[in-house]
């Protein structure tokens, strides 16, 4: 299940076409990822707002293109089990769209290539995948590629298999969301 906000401030910005494509390929992506009994809430927001957000979840006074609020550890033993027809809260993936228009421009591609890249992303930390490591990065990088080479194609979804994360993920925590900046 995929919720899609888009903020005022960069409605106009984003038309309805790329926003239901969008929205069609992070579905995709999450069905790849075999995360089709899972709830995630993407938001297309802007600078200020991201900015204001990885202040306050992680320390960074600066403005970052996504962020992803874990709504519950990748890595918990012991979770009790959600109620049948429950999907699994995964969390909130944020992006700013000033910087996913930048990044486009600079990268020689359009805004709808750059927010598909930039949700896997965040989908990727919202199962516990970081790249704080070389290592990690390559192991991260990669499914995300796979996962994206899914999200964009027509037809079947092919099942993605998620690698093993080389050791534990890397990310603050404040209460109980898990945030990951980018």
């Amino acid at each position: 299940m995929l919720s899609l906000v888009v903020r005022r401030s960069v409605g106009p910005r984003v038309a309805v076409t790329v926003r239901r494509e969008l929205r069609r390929q992070l579905q995709r992506a999450m069905r790849a990822a075999a995360l089709t009994d899972a709830q995630v809430c993407l938001t297309l927001s802007d600078d200020a707002e991201l900015h204001q957000l990885n202040l306050a979840y992680a320390a960074e006074d600066h403005a970052t293109d996504v962020l992803s609020f874990a709504q519950r550890d990748p890595q918990a033993a012991g979770r009790p089990p959600l109620p049948a027809g429950v999907p699994e809260p995964l969390g909130d993936i944020i992006i700013s769209v000033q910087i996913a228009e930048r990044q486009a421009a600079a990268q020689g591609h359009d805004l709808l290539h750059e927010l598909v890249h930039l949700a896997v992303h965040g989908l990727c930390h919202l199962v516990g995948y970081d790249h704080a490591t070389a290592e990690e990065e390559r192991v991260m990088f990669g499914y995300e590629a796979r996962l994206r080479e899914q999200a964009r194609g027509g037809g079947r979804v092919a099942a993605v298999r998620a690698p093993a994360a080389p050791g534990a993920a890397a990310a603050l925590t404040a209460g109980d969301e898990t945030t990951t900046a980018c």
